[in-house]
């Protein structure tokens, strides 16, 4: 009996200290608004749209996007056949991006601002 006591006591004391487990959650999580900039090649000038990182698994609508930001802000994706990386910090990210538009390689800046 006493065993019982001393392993409830050791559990409501773990959640008071916020040790129990919780919602995986990264500190950018939530939707952004990302500008697309090209500066070379015959991609599109400007495009911007919504991506929304969920667990750090950055995913869009409608698009075929992968990648992903580590908890210190390094972004990695994958956006319909371009490839980007940059750095998110707070609310606002920004990096480079390369690709290409039928066969012509394309590459230039991008700008995120979270909702």
């Amino acid at each position: 009996m006493r065993h019982h006591r001393v392993f409830g006591f050791v559990l409501v004391a773990a959640a008071g200290l916020g040790i129990a487990p919780a919602l995986a959650q990264t500190p950018y999580d939530g939707l952004w608004n990302v500008t697309i900039i090209t500066k070379a090649g015959s991609c599109e000038p400007s495009v911007s749209s919504t991506l929304t990182v969920a667990d750090g698994k950055i995913s869009a609508a409608g698009a075929d996007v992968s990648g992903s930001i580590g908890r210190e802000g390094l972004v990695r994706v994958s956006i319909n056949g371009a490839y980007a990386n940059g750095q998110l910090n707070g609310n606002a990210g920004w990096g480079k991006w390369n690709g290409a538009s039928a066969g012509v390689p394309c590459s230039g800046r991008w700008e995120a601002s979270r909702q």
